[in-house]
C-alpha cells in the first residue's frame, strides 16, 4: 500500500476508548496546503491530513468528550462535534491497534501535559529533508523534540511517551511520522477483504 485508502464512512471497529487515536481529512484550503506539505515530504496525495488522540473527560462544555492534538493556535484540547465513531471522515485505532488500561491512562497522562504544543509547518520540511535524505545539523532533533510538532507526530509521541507503544518498528526515526503513515498503519492492520468492503 503506497497511500492510505480514502473510506466513504467513518470506521471504528470497536467503540473509540479514552487513548485511541483517529486519523481525518480536513477540508479546504488549510487541508490542501497540509496535503501539498507531505506530497513535498514524500507522499502521494492521499485522504488524511490530521490525527488527534482522544482523551473522553465528557462535560458540559464537551458532552462527546475532547481529543488533543498538535494545532497552530496551540488550543489543543477539543470537543468533538459529534459521538467519536460518528466523527466525519474518521478512521480510528479502536479494534485495530490494542491498548492495555495502562497504556491508555500513560497516554492520556501526556497529553494532558501538551496541550499547548506548538504546531510547527517547519516539521514538514524537516521530514521532507529526511525523506531526500540530506544531511541537514541537528536535524534527527528538530524531528524528535516535543517543543514543535504537527499532529501525527504528537499522536505518535502521546502513544510512544505516553503509553510505551511503539507504533512504528521499521527503523524510524522517533517523530518522523506524518498523517498518511498513520492510517497507512491502521489500514494494515486490517484483513483485506474488510478493508475492501469499507472502501466500497
Amino acid at each position: 500500500m503506497s497511500k492510505p485508502v480514502a473510506l466513504r464512512r467513518p470506521v471504528a471497529l470497536a467503540a473509540p476508548q479514552p487513548g485511541d487515536f483517529c486519523c481525518v481529512p480536513i477540508a479546504g484550503r488549510v487541508g490542501l496546503g497540509i496535503e501539498i506539505a507531505q506530497f513535498l515530504a514524500g507522499d502521494k496525495f492521499q485522504p488524511y491530513e490530521h490525527a488527534q488522540v482522544f482523551v473522553g473527560q465528557a462535560d458540559a462544555g464537551g458532552p462527546h468528550g475532547y481529543t488533543v492534538s498538535a494545532y497552530p493556535d496551540r488550543r489543543g484540547r477539543r470537543p468533538l462535534p459529534c459521538e467519536p465513531a460518528e466523527l466525519p471522515g474518521s478512521l480510528w485505532s479502536s479494534g485495530i491497534l490494542p491498548l492495555t488500561d495502562a497504556q491508555r491512562q500513560g497516554i492520556i497522562a501526556w497529553c494532558m501535559r501538551h496541550t499547548q504544543v506548538t504546531y510547527s509547518f517547519l516539521d514538514y520540511l524537516a521530514l521532507e529533508l529526511h525523506t531526500l535524505r540530506i544531511p541537514a545539523p541537528g536535524l534527527r532533533d528538530y524531528i524528535e523534540t516535543s517543543a514543535h510538532l504537527i499532529c501525527s507526530q504528537y499522536t505518535d509521541m502521546a502513544w510512544g511517551r505516553g503509553g510505551g507503544v511503539q507504533l512504528f518498528d521499521d527503523g524510524r526515526w522517533a517523530g518522523y511520522v506524518k498523517p498518511g503513515d498513520l492510517a497507512m498503519l491502521l489500514q494494515a492492520k486490517m484483513p483485506p477483504s474488510q478493508l475492501a468492503r469499507l472502501a466500497a
